[in-house]
């Protein structure tokens, strides 16, 4: 079943109606990195934030399978793996269109990176109250991740395929392709 992910335009709003949430209730609101005062969230934090009020705007929304995940063979720890909508909501924050699971590179080794700031390709990210803390890299072109995957993951046939087929060249052309935009 594909959900939207949605881009909301309204800081204040969102600020006001997170402290009605009930105890327990997770509203994840990914701010844009490129402009200020837009957040992107997924399907289920719109519907809690929407039931605090009328409906929020939203001025685009993306299908989730517009945002490719690969987790390739060594995924490990899925109890702590974030959302899909949680983690694909942080890709479309940075411009991303396809984001890739790097915990652990092809040897077997644990991934060790230092992030470097929220526009940093590389990030952490787990499920709330996980345990093992995972690292992403997420990528604005097909391209990026066509090099990324055949250097890091070389071994990996799944991951350089996975790359060639990126459903979108780069962040306009995912938008152009797979954005339904809202006045």
């Amino acid at each position: 079943m594909m959900s939207k992910l949605y881009l909301v335009a309204d800081q204040g709003e969102i600020g006001r109606r997170r402290p009605r949430m009930a105890r327990g209730q997770l509203v994840e609101a990914w701010p844009d990195l490129f402009v200020r005062g837009e957040f992107w969230m997924g399907e289920r934090s719109k519907a809690l934030l929407d039931e605090a009020g009328p409906p929020l705007p939203a001025k685009l929304a993306v299908e989730d399978s517009a945002v490719p995940v690969y987790y390739g063979p060594r995924l490990a720890d899925h109890e702590s793996l974030p959302d899909a909508e949680s983690l694909q909501t942080r890709v479309l924050s940075a411009h991303g269109i396809a984001v890739a699971w790097i915990t652990v590179n092809q040897l077997g080794e644990r991934t060790q990176y230092e992030p470097q700031g929220p526009a940093d390709p590389v990030f952490y990210l787990r499920r709330p109250g996980g345990r093992a803390a995972h690292v992403w890299r997420l990528f604005q072109s097909r391209r990026e991740a066509q090099v990324y995957m055949t250097e890091y993951f070389g071994r990996d046939p799944d991951g350089r395929q996975w790359a060639e087929h990126l459903p979108a060249a780069n962040w306009e052309d995912m938008l152009t392709r797979y954005a339904t935009q809202y006045d």
